[in-house]
């Protein structure tokens, strides 16, 4: 069994910062990309940005020059980093991550989401 465990978000002012990470725990052989998602309310769930286990990030046009994933493989961790933040950021923030393990092979795992509001 796999977990992804958010933690980070809150309530901000426009143009705050808030950092959020996300931890993966379970029976894991390895993990490829890891990615962070956001659907606010009555929209779909689009990607914000996604990290290669080898370090290479992508992101979603509206957050370029303003968010940062990382990730740290040793603890299994992914990070974003939310700088000059929006109203329009706000949502619930979700991790996704692509694991391997012994029972199941190669599944993209979800976290619980957590919410970030950004006041106006």
């Amino acid at each position: 069994q796999v977990q992804l465990v958010e933690s980070g978000g809150g309530l901000v002012q426009t143009g705050g910062f808030l950092r959020l990470s996300c931890a993966a725990s379970g029976s894991i052989l390895r993990i490829n990309d890891m990615g962070w998602y956001r659907q606010a309310p009555g929209k779909q769930r689009d990607l914000v940005a996604v990290i290669t286990s080898g370090g290479s990030p992508n992101y979603a046009d509206s957050v370029k020059g303003r968010f940062t994933i990382s990730r740290d493989n040793a603890k299994r961790t992914v990070y974003l980093q939310m700088n000059n933040l929006k109203p329009e950021d706000t949502a619930v923030y979700y991790c996704n991550a692509e694991v391997w393990t012994s029972t199941w092979g190669k599944y993209l795992y979800w976290g619980q989401g957590t919410q970030v509001t950004v006041s106006s």
